[in-house]
């Protein structure tokens, strides 16, 4: 195997993992009968992003590059945002 097939590997990979957060999403909201967006989707989010993010700087392609690292920001900060609130429930028990 090359290079070239591994980082391939990686492109399909990181896509695997970012589209499995929209089969998240719509599993949980079926099972909710309402919209929600739960934790998995911002997991599978940043993990298909960073993902997606590596395979862009080796293929050296500025606009995936700007479009994964702008989505990296809004998910690691969702689940900040998410992180914050669990907390804050714990405190009010």
């Amino acid at each position: 195997m090359n290079t070239e097939w591994l980082w391939l590997g990686v492109g399909f990979l990181g896509q695997a993992l970012f589209s499995a957060r929209f089969l998240v999403q719509w599993l949980a909201s079926e099972r909710a009968r309402r919209s929600i967006v739960p934790l998995a989707f911002w997991l599978f989010s940043l993990a298909g992003g960073i993902t997606l993010l590596a395979y862009a700087l080796y293929r050296r392609d500025p606009v995936f590059i700007a479009g994964q690292g702008a989505g990296l920001f809004i998910y690691t900060r969702n689940l900040v945002l998410i992180r914050r609130e669990v907390r804050l429930s714990r405190t009010r028990q």
